[in-house]
């Protein structure tokens, strides 16, 4: 695939998941489409969606949660520290490793 298509692509994803976060709070129903028809042309067109946006889709259910209204979050310090995703739709769990400041 040409590289100026994934550059269209990207440019498209990026503006179907803002208008999916404008959209989370009055019409959820209009931002998980967004969201949908975001995924929809980054596997068409063979582009990895950004770590920003893959985060905020369902690893599980692939719906659009929005930390805080659409699922909990949570920080556990325990062992390694990381945040907690829950999915208030199907209770799926994304765990995301947070670094430690290395000491000398």
């Amino acid at each position: 695939m040409n590289d100026n298509l994934r550059k269209i692509a990207l440019e498209r994803v990026k503006i179907l998941f803002r208008l999916a976060l404008e959209n989370a709070n009055c019409r959820p129903d209009l931002a998980q489409k967004y969201v949908k028809l975001a995924m929809k042309i980054s596997s068409r067109a063979r582009v990895h969606l950004p770590r920003e946006y893959r985060i905020q889709v369902c690893k599980y259910c692939k719906r659009f949660i929005l930390p805080g209204t659409t699922s909990q979050v949570r920080i556990q310090p325990r062992r390694e520290p990381h945040i907690v995703l829950t999915c208030s739709h199907c209770g799926g769990i994304t765990r995301i490793p947070l670094k430690r400041k290395e000491t000398k």
